[in-house]
């Protein structure tokens, strides 16, 4: 196999909630992606807000170990080091490295290191971006390429979804089974149906141009999201809804035939996949594991537990999170440990703060039995039953952070200036 391309398609907020994750709004591209490469059914992103994630799958590392450690348009945050980018170990490897839409972890797209980039690469939209990665398609290069294509048809603009300005038929709208289903619940999930539509036809013509250009059998094409669905207990949180996240893969060297993987796995590893898979060296900075084992069928589980985090999206709200296939626990870092509800502006997060005042309080832990608690609803952390329990998960998180050297274990995280940011910070810190 001569080194294949690799296309990186990325949403912003999509969670899970498509087609191929047994959703009911039709993806049909999508659809058909995954019928014919791997779904990974349990992928979880290393954070649930959007530069954090982004940077976390594209270094391999944890948004505390490469210092995004919020948005990189609000607190200042950049990675310490744009050279751990996937692009430059693929550059390295004899790839072209191309930019097609949206970055999100540079406010200076330059920095990134691009060898090229194809039009505006702040918060683009599928008619931006699609014509000219189409066109890059069709005259595309003799050398191996890695395109980086990010649209944000699922981001809210203004409270509405990007592709959804006229009112849909809302009657028979799926509700996430953590929202109450109402009225106006439903009316944000049809217009996050109709965004959705919009964003499978963008990736329908991309998929499309390769085929036509005689690109699709050796192209690795990568879809996935930053996090979850920009509702309440979803995005900003680190709830299975903020952090779940769709990822599907199909390409050769084993990323075909419509496989399910139900294995828990974390954005981290999809840089130590790559390596794996195209024989590049592992930088020794990663921190996850290659999905190679379960695509080659030499084993069912990659992780006995994946992690998650949150320290900055508006405001400062360190938490930390540890996954099982059946516990999740959340540890608060903040001495008032209170925050939004999380999700953006919209009829959602109206509703919750009509009904519940627009802060929540948060324990300091938090134990879901994700068997019988899916939804994440009943804290057992109390619950001298489940004592055994809570300390295998506080041993496990405490564990990773020690490994990772979490600095949250020093201290509070200071931002690099306090633009754009507003609610609690560190002490010491004043807002500009």
């Amino acid at each position: 196999m001569s080194k294949p391309n690799i296309i990186y398609m990325h949403s912003h907020d999509t969670g899970r909630c498509i087609q191929p994750y047994g959703h009911a709004v039709p993806t049909p591209n999508m659809q058909r992606f995954a019928e014919g490469g791997v779904v990974f059914r349990q992928a979880f992103a290393a954070a649930p807000n959007c530069s954090p994630s982004r940077a976390a799958l594209l270094t391999g590392e944890y948004p505390h170990d490469n210092g995004m450690n919020g948005l990189d348009h609000r607190g200042g945050f950049i990675l310490n080091d744009y050279g751990h980018h996937l692009l430059h170990a693929l550059r390295g490897h004899g790839y072209l490295t191309v930019l097609g839409g949206l970055q999100h972890i540079g406010h200076d797209t330059e920095a990134i290191g691009f060898d090229r980039v194809l039009g505006n690469a702040r918060g683009p939209n599928i008619e931006q971006v699609m014509p000219r990665v189409v066109d890059f398609l069709g005259g595309a290069p003799d050398q191996p390429f890695f395109l980086d294509c990010g649209v944000r048809e699922t981001h809210k603009n203004k409270r509405l979804f990007h592709s959804s300005p006229d009112e849909p038929d809302s009657r028979f709208a799926e509700v996430p089974r953590s929202l109450p289903d109402t009225p106006d619940t439903r009316m944000e999930m049809a217009r996050f149906g109709e965004a959705l539509k919009a964003l499978d036809e963008g990736y329908g013509r991309v998929l499309k141009a390769l085929d036509d250009n005689g690109l699709a059998e050796n192209t690795l094409v990568i879809i996935t999201t930053d996090h979850g669905l920009p509702l309440p207990a979803h995005k900003r949180t680190l709830s299975d809804g903020g952090t779940g996240v769709l990822l599907m893969m199909r390409g050769p060297g084993g990323f075909d035939g419509g496989r399910v993987i139900d294995s828990l796995v974390s954005q981290v590893d999809v840089f130590p996949t790559l390596c794996e898979y195209l024989d590049m060296p592992r930088p020794e900075w990663l921190r996850g594991k290659s999905m190679m084992p379960l695509i080659r069928n030499e084993t069912d589980q990659l992780h006995d537990a994946v992690f998650s985090e949150l320290t900055y999206h508006l405001t400062y709200t360190p938490l930390r999170a540890a996954r099982t296939r059946r516990w999740k626990y959340i540890r608060s870092f903040a001495d008032e440990s209170h925050r939004h509800f999380g999700g953006d502006p919209g009829p959602c997060v109206d509703q919750w703060e009509r009904e519940n005042g627009p802060t929540r309080f948060l324990a300091e832990e938090q134990l879901y039995d994700l068997l019988f608690d899916p939804a994440e609803a009943c804290n057992l952390a109390g619950d001298l039953q489940h004592t055994k329990v809570l300390n295998e998960m506080r041993t496990r998180l405490l564990t990773w952070q020690k490994e990772t050297d979490d600095p949250i274990l020093k201290g509070d995280i200071p931002p690099i200036t306090t633009e754009g940011l507003n609610g609690p910070i560190p002490a010491g810190e004043s807002r500009q």
